[in-house]
């Protein structure tokens, strides 16, 4: 691809730079001494300090230029002198290497000391400084107007997500949703670690995607000549460590799903699950509570949290309804002994899609997913959900209908999922061959495997034990106002970038008519566009052939419009 005009003139000034004997990328470390939150929150007038970041801005005024530097923590005004960096009659450092041959977003190391201006503004006087990297393509920077209006900022999200490294740089308040990320882990890991359950890692790559409903990404194993599939979920290896004597054990897992993509499903994404011995989902929903409300206080420092136009207080306790009385109050419906045909008549007059492939469960599932789900803003425990929707959930001690399984909904999204664990392996057996029916019937979500190593270990004898998933990536957006995944994942999965295609002037005056009107009478847009007919044949044909418009012949005559 070739170099646009300010990506040759950072090469041009690479090259003198290294002609002046400076090497662009030194190897050696560089002390620092301060970062710019700690010279801010301890500021001492005349201290010496080393610092490095990038150049951000500067305002060059002869031999004096005041410049932001811009490290981890923030930005911080430093100020240069010539006679302070070049005390001696070669003003090289200054006069060339700072002026002329570095630019915005090039890393810098300073040493200096501390003064305030005379508008009160804490500042660093360069004694020294020395060039740490040279950026080759400029930041996408905002431009600001002589009335202090922002405009051209980085803001295309496709842009954004594929250039998060600029994001990062240009877009400060982007890195606060990940150090609050961080932070939520952390709150996790010691709400946990207090109560002494243990952290541990299981396989990613798995010989039986099982522990969840879900379509698997599909890989092989060359040495073993065997099939592989990356996790779906981590809950079926997590039981067999309670199986083997651990009380409690926790993973923050990345899981994997074939499935659709929208501003709540990443295929790759992150979740944490706990399972402890001994307890049940009545437990699980009070310890759920506690955790939230510690996650929320240590990410934000409320409970409270805002998201989009609701105002969500995550403090406990939190309102709990069961699955059946949730589809009651919302469509009139009681699904209580209801056959398969009787849910399938019942979802079509609520105007559900549903199809042949679809069991009792998944027909629940889509009710209740379509009818209530939006309407539980503040957080609210789903319970006692049908056998058929919970294949690894114990059967509820009151009504062999239903399981002992919650999920925990906010703005009308789920964000934990918990049962009563199944440790019963006949049952268990039973479950899974149910879902081997639901495969052969359709159900691309539905295992096509039964997990025999499981079963095993079940039949070895499993505590009473109740597990609980919570979708980190949904959490997190709910505690940084982020309506999009993309938006709280460093690098969320995108198409391959397209390669930009370069246009004459001539097929975009054409591409500039289209887009304001589309499609076009053929003969209105070439008067439009003013061309000759030869050049206006060999435009239209070239934007063809690079796919970007097309011509077709109607009743009207020749309509040209964008593909």
């Amino acid at each position: 691809m070739p170099l646009t005009e300010q990506e040759q003139i950072r090469r041009d000034k690479l090259t003198k730079i290294r002609e002046l004997g400076i090497n662009p990328y030194p190897a050696d470390e560089f002390k620092l001494s301060h970062t710019s939150q700690q010279i801010k929150s301890n500021f001492k007038e005349g201290e010496s300090v080393i610092v490095a970041g990038r150049l951000m801005s500067r305002r060059i005024q002869g031999k004096a230029s005041f410049a932001e530097l811009q490290d981890s923590e923030g930005r911080i005004q430093v100020y240069f002198n010539r006679d302070e960096i070049c005390p001696g009659e070669d003003k090289t450092l200054y006069n060339d290497v700072y002026k002329k041959l570095l630019d915005i977003g090039d890393f810098i190391g300073i040493e200096g000391e501390l003064f305030t201006t005379k508008v009160g503004e804490k500042t660093i006087m360069v004694k020294t400084f020395s060039l740490l990297s040279k950026a080759l393509k400029p930041l996408p920077l905002p431009k600001v107007d002589k009335d202090g209006n922002e405009y051209d900022g980085f803001h295309d999200p496709e842009q954004r997500y594929r250039q998060r490294y600029a994001d990062l740089v240009v877009n400060p308040k982007v890195k606060e949703v990940f150090v609050k990320r961080t932070k939520l882990f952390n709150a996790m890991r010691s709400f946990f670690n207090e109560r002494d359950y243990m952290e541990v890692e299981t396989p990613i790559l798995q010989s039986i995607a099982g522990g969840a409903a879900a379509r698997p990404f599909v890989t092989h194993h060359n040495a073993l000549d065997i099939p592989l599939y990356l996790r779906i979920a981590n809950e079926l290896y997590l039981k067999r460590l309670i199986v083997g004597g651990f009380d409690g054990v926790y993973e923050f897992s990345k899981n994997f799903r074939n499935e659709g993509m929208d501003r709540t499903h990443n295929p790759e994404f992150t979740a944490m699950e706990i399972y402890v011995a001994y307890k049940d989902y009545n437990w699980m929903m009070n310890f759920t509570e506690q955790l939230l409300e510690h996650c929320a206080l240590a990410v934000n420092g409320t409970t409270e949290a805002q998201f989009k136009e609701h105002q969500v207080n995550f403090k406990a306790p939190y309102k709990r309804i069961t699955m059946t009385d949730a589809i009651k109050e919302y469509t009139g419906l009681d699904i209580t002994g209801k056959s398969e045909a009787e849910l399938r008549e019942a979802a079509l007059s609520l105007d559900i899609e549903v199809d042949d492939t679809m069991g009792k469960g998944k027909l629940i599932d889509e009710i209740f997913g379509e009818k209530c789900e939006p309407n539980f803003i503040q957080p609210t425990f789903i319970t006692d959900y049908p056998k058929e929707m919970s294949p690894l959930c114990k059967e509820h001690r009151d009504n062999p209908e239903l399981t002992e399984r919650f999920e925990l909904m906010v703005c009308g999204k789920e964000i934990a999922n918990a049962y009563s664990e199944l440790n019963d392996p006949i049952d268990q057996r039973e479950r899974f061959e149910e879902q081997l029916k639901l495969a052969k019937k359709g159900d691309d979500e539905a295992s096509e495997f039964i997990d025999e190593d499981f079963l095993r270990a079940l039949e070895y004898g499993m505590p009473p034990t109740s597990g609980l998933g919570i979708g980190i990536d949904r959490l997190i957006m709910f505690l940084t106002n982020n309506p999009s995944i993309q938006e709280v994942l460093f690098f969320p999965q995108m198409k391959p970038e397209q390669k930009k295609v370069e246009l004459n002037d001539e097929e975009k005056e054409v591409m500039t008519l289209l887009q304001k009107q589309s499609p076009q009478d053929l003969n209105k847009l070439k008067d439009a566009s003013g061309l000759s007919n030869k050049k206006w044949d060999k435009t239209t044909k070239s934007l063809r052939k690079k796919a970007l418009i097309k011509i077709e012949k109607t009743e009207d005559g020749l309509l040209v419009s964008l593909v």
